[in-house]
């Protein structure tokens, strides 16, 4: 059955080119450091990124995990924005398997920590305090509504950083997202980290995977946290080879799917009874309006039901649907959406 999926990017499945990759590729033994596609996928990562070396990761979770396990000792604190993705959503792993400390900072709308807060956050060099050792940037924000953080930003945390002896980690989930929407290389976006993790698996259409990018010392040290977390994998090129894919084909592509987003609100804010409430990059937040007599649930529920469209209500009491586009989702797919969603509010 042939259905458009807009829950996430998450659920975007492999192209017909990492099918036929991952067919063919070429494996060995990554514990022993001898699979030669995972060995492409993480120089041709680092390089990408201009970092000394990465390493493949199952996820995004496990690829942050490890850069906070490598970087930090039990019992340091690190600074985190307080809607993150690794403090809301990573089942405090930092604290189950790490014994970190985080110490949140309130999240602006463009998805920005002021530097105030982030001062006021550092402990001071007081035996009755945790020692902060690091400062986590999300790019781009999910809970911010898919918003890209600027490289004049970034740069400036990392120059406060580096003046308070802090260490930079990026969760770089869709950074490649940010850098299309900024127009500018990726090296760029992340050049004042320390570490940065992205997804092969959301955007980029991958089936599996992230990578997690920083000097060679740093890279051994992760190396040895993914290995008592179970990630460390044996022929794991079949998967590094969609991964391949997706750094060659896919990375150039993403600001379509931004203005395939911006094309489906567009049509979404010509809808009575609907309220788009953010779109950035690819994604989209609206609400139904209350007096519609319709539930998000119901909505959602009528979508599947009559015209097989997939959406899921999100953000609990805030009553929002997020969407978000990817590979699959094309003009035909949202002009499909805007009639559907037309005749169910009609």
């Amino acid at each position: 059955m042939e259905y458009i999926d807009l829950r996430s990017d998450t659920v975007s499945h492999p192209t017909p080119a990492m099918r036929a990759a991952m067919a063919q590729a070429a494996v060995g033994d990554d514990v022993y450091h001898d699979d030669p596609t995972v060995n492409q996928l993480e120089a041709e990562a680092a390089a990408k990124l201009g970092k000394e070396a990465a390493v493949f990761v199952t996820s995004g979770t496990q690829g942050n995990l490890c850069a906070l396990l490598a970087h930090c000792q039990r019992g340091e604190s690190i600074i985190i924005g307080d809607t993150s993705h690794i403090f809301r959503n990573e089942q405090g792993g930092m604290a189950q398997f790490g014994g970190l400390i985080p110490r949140t900072v309130p999240v602006q709308a463009d998805a920005t920590m002021r530097f105030s807060d982030l001062e006021e956050a550092i402990n001071p060099d007081d035996e009755h305090k945790p020692v902060t050792r690091l400062v986590a940037l999300e790019n781009t924000h999910n809970m911010a509504g898919g918003v890209p953080i600027s490289p004049e930003y970034t740069a400036e945390v990392g120059e406060f950083a580096r003046r308070h002896g802090l260490i930079l980690h990026i969760d770089g989930a869709r950074i490649f997202n940010a850098a299309a929407a900024f127009a500018v290389d990726v090296k760029e976006l992340v050049a004042a980290a320390d570490s940065v993790t992205f997804c092969l698996s959301k955007g980029l259409c991958a089936p599996v995977g992230s990578v997690l990018a920083g000097n060679d010392a740093f890279i051994r040290r992760a190396r040895r946290g993914r290995k008592a977390l179970g990630g460390s994998l044996r022929q794991a090129g079949v998967l590094a080879a969609a991964g391949l894919i997706a750094l060659h084909e896919m990375t150039d592509r993403l600001i379509e799917d931004h203005r395939n987003a911006q094309l489906l609100a567009e049509g979404l804010s010509e809808i009575p009874g609907l309220r788009i409430h953010s779109q950035h990059t690819n994604f989209i937040v609206f609400a139904l309006a209350a007096d519609i007599g319709l539930s998000l649930d119901e909505f959602v529920r009528l979508l599947w039901e009559k015209y097989n469209i997939r959406m899921s209500p999100y953000g609990g009491e805030t009553g929002e649907i997020r969407l978000r586009t990817h590979y699959w989702i094309d003009q035909p797919a949202i002009a499909k959406t805007l009639s559907a969603v037309r005749a169910i509010l009609s």
